[in-house]
């Protein structure tokens, strides 16, 4: 069966890459221009089909907030398509569905972005609605109350998810004080006491065009670009954005374990320790290293020894969530209570062998066919192409990224990883979190 799962993925890698080659050498490069008001325009043209997306991002993620706040940069990202100065939430929504068109706001921990999606014969109507969301917010009271009654409800119904539950868990007690242990949708005790004022003056210190990033996909040049976007956001003045520095997060120096008893017939378990940011020079080393211990589902060692052998889960998973600053290590899974113990035995003897011992050759190549061979999937789509060419901007890893990452990857040797495990991977000094029935798991501190 495993020979099987191997040979189709190969044979699925085979036909991703004759398709990247294909849609490299048919593409133009990505275009970077620095408009007057500073905002950032990328621009990668797609003339095949007649759509254009929009992926904006600003930095405005929830590291800016205060922790007496938390929750006010997703509220105020969120508000933006809820009523501007000139249209009403009922407007903007049935405007932009009567072309066919989306668009949408949000944040994370990092940033708050923007998308639209609209044929390209509805641009300038697309561009009207996503200036006017961005530039002309009404913050009106009754939409905040709204917007802040469905987010507590939404993490009212989280106190019955035990994934939810341990997530939390694990980013508070991981992140002590800093930024990213907050729940990116807030708290309850917090939301309550966000006030109008309050997200005016968030948005008022954040919502500049010189802090803004604006990548362009699909049927338009950069000319065409350029114009509509002087056209419909030259107003947006730009003005000084001064961000909050934000400390490295704190490294664990010994073994936590926060377990949290729930009547449950199954342990979650999540277990971890701080990870890298997205422009760590290691990240593709770790990238590879990861898909071979937990990150490359039926193929990786993890989901082969506690999944296939041993019968302990129906999945676990590995993963570096690299952000900003040092994103989380973790690794996930759920399993019998009475199962608890020996599963994280399983998961720390799996990272104590990789930081041990070279992996073999068979497993490097497959991880790095796989990787390498799957990256078109972040491209197939004039969506996930904006996405990615804005990240590319925010992260700062250059627009040589479409050719560099591949090289980059293909590059990684096994003495580079087995040096990247002794450096990120910590068997010893970790947190551990466990919500289960704690009487029949018997976690052992």
């Amino acid at each position: 069966m495993k020979q099987i799962r191997i040979l189709f993925i190969l044979i699925i890698i085979l036909f991703l890459n004759i398709f990247f080659l294909n849609t490299v050498t048919a593409e133009e490069a990505p275009k970077r221009v620095v408009l007057k008001n500073g905002i950032v325009l990328l621009l990668q043209e797609r003339h095949s089909i007649p759509t254009v997306i929009f992926n904006i991002k600003i930095r405005a993620g929830s590291i800016y907030e205060p922790d007496e706040l938390a929750g006010l940069a997703n509220l105020t990202a969120g508000l933006l398509t809820e009523g501007t100065k000139n249209r009403t939430a009922k407007q903007i929504s049935e405007e932009i569905d009567f072309v066919g068109g989306s668009i949408s706001t949000g944040a994370n921990a990092d940033y708050a972005e923007a998308s639209l999606s609209i044929l390209k014969k509805d641009i300038n109507l697309g561009l009207d609605l996503l200036s006017d969301i961005l530039m002309n917010p009404a913050f009106d009271e009754k939409e905040i109350e709204r917007e802040k009654s469905q987010t507590l409800a939404s993490i009212i119904n989280q106190k019955d998810d035990p994934g939810a539950i341990a997530s939390k868990a694990f980013s508070k007690i991981l992140y002590l004080k800093h930024p990213y242990w907050r729940p990116v949708e807030g708290l309850e005790e917090t939301l309550p006491k966000i006030k109008k004022d309050d997200i005016l003056n968030f948005y008022k210190k954040y919502y500049k065009p010189n802090n803004t990033i604006m990548a362009v996909v699909g049927d338009i040049t950069l000319n065409e670009a350029v114009s509509l976007i002087e056209k419909y956001f030259g107003k947006w003045e730009k003005a000084k954005v001064s961000l909050p520095k934000i400390p490295s997060p704190p490294k664990l120096t010994n073994k936590n374990v926060e377990l949290i008893d729930k009547d449950l017939t199954q342990a979650t378990i999540h277990l971890g320790h701080i990870g890298i940011s997205r422009k760590n020079p290691d990240f593709y080393t770790i990238a590879v290293m990861n898909y071979i211990l937990g990150g490359g589902g039926f193929s990786s060692r993890l989901v082969e020894d506690i999944r296939d052998n041993q019968g302990l889960a129906y999945s676990v998973h590995s993963g570096f969530d690299a952000r900003l600053y040092g994103g989380p290590f973790k690794v996930t899974m759920q399993t019998k209570n009475e199962n608890a113990n020996k599963a994280v035995n399983a998961i720390l003897k799996h990272i104590e062998d990789i930081r041990t011992n070279p992996v073999k050759d068979n497993e490097l190549n497959d991880a790095k066919s796989y990787i390498v061979g799957s990256f078109p999937l972040r491209l197939d789509t004039n969506s996930k192409m904006a996405g990615l060419l804005s990240s590319i901007e925010f992260y700062d890893l250059g627009l040589n990224y479409f050719t560099e990452y591949p090289k980059k990857i293909n590059a990684v040797t096994k003495e580079d990883i087995l040096k990247a495990a002794k450096k990120y991977l910590d068997p010893k000094n970790y947190l551990l979190v466990v919500v289960a029935k704690q009487k029949e798991a018997g976690i052992t501190k």
